[in-house]
């Protein structure tokens, strides 16, 4: 399949010119496609133009000095990997939860954010949904949909786990711990009926597009009902949401200072 053919099934699939996007996607379900990830990312941005902004999750291992430049993603698949490195692709600097993004709005997504919460109000995925931007799922279900944590943030759960991460304080390395709603993420397909999207195949994989803000609306409105929504239940001992689910109480760990007096994160 050739990327201009990629490109027409993204645009029957709804994503539209101008738009900004998050996408999450595994090539092993999308291929073959002409050029391999990189035909893919010329698709997704023939679809949007010039003037849509493209952003994809290059989050990593957060067990040494994180360089936007150098830093290798982890688990986030080889379209990601492929794509923070291209010309005019900007990455965010936090040290375990970077974005990368190309597009009108790509420094505005990818300013610097504070050290905690990871995924909050104020991180890129927050400001695509503050920007009324879409999410595509390319070949992944919702359990990769970085996008419901802004949710989980807004709502204060009351599940958390905290993971070591090396930041810089004053140009040192420092390893700190830091808090986030992490689980397992099994239970984010409770959001799929309340949030269906638009849905179709592109390349050789089942593709869902939605609005950030009808995801983040439709969780929202699921842990209003129940906080602990997506979190396995506790009879299935699912490792991950024991643990977030024991810190249930408990007050998370304050990391390092996330800023200067004049307002400028210090951690890089």
């Amino acid at each position: 399949m050739t990327p201009t053919q990629v490109a027409d099934q993204l645009r029957a699939l709804g994503l539209p010119r101008g738009a900004t996007v998050v996408v999450h996607t595994a090539f092993s379900t999308v291929r073959p496609i002409e050029g391999g990830p990189l035909g893919l990312i010329h698709a997704l941005q023939a679809t949007i133009g010039p003037e849509g902004t493209l952003v994809m999750p290059t989050m990593s291992a957060g067990d040494a000095p994180f360089d936007p430049a150098t830093t290798p993603t982890l688990d986030m698949g080889i379209v990601a990997e492929t794509f923070r490195s291209l010309p005019g692709v900007v990455r965010s600097t936090h040290p375990a939860a970077s974005f990368a993004a190309r597009g009108p709005h790509a420094q505005a997504i990818c300013a610097p954010q504070p050290l905690v919460p990871l995924h909050g109000p104020d991180s890129p995925p927050g400001r695509v949904w503050s920007l009324d931007g879409f999410v595509l799922l390319l070949g992944v279900g919702h359990d990769a949909n970085t996008t419901i944590h802004v949710a989980e943030v807004l709502e204060n759960v009351p599940y958390w786990q905290a993971h070591p991460c090396v930041v810089r304080v004053n140009g040192q390395p420092a390893t700190v711990r830091l808090p986030e709603t992490d689980h397992c993420c099994a239970g984010f397909e409770r959001v799929r009926p309340e949030c269906p999207g638009h849905t179709s195949r592109v390349g050789q994989a089942h593709a869902t597009l939605m609005r950030s803000r009808t995801v983040v609306t439709a969780a929202r409105a699921l842990l209003t009902h129940d906080p602990l929504a997506f979190l396995c239940p506790a009879t299935k001992r699912c490792p991950d949401c024991d643990a977030a689910r024991a810190n249930i109480g408990r007050p998370p760990p304050v990391p390092a200072p996330t800023h200067t007096s004049e307002g400028r994160p210090r951690w890089f």
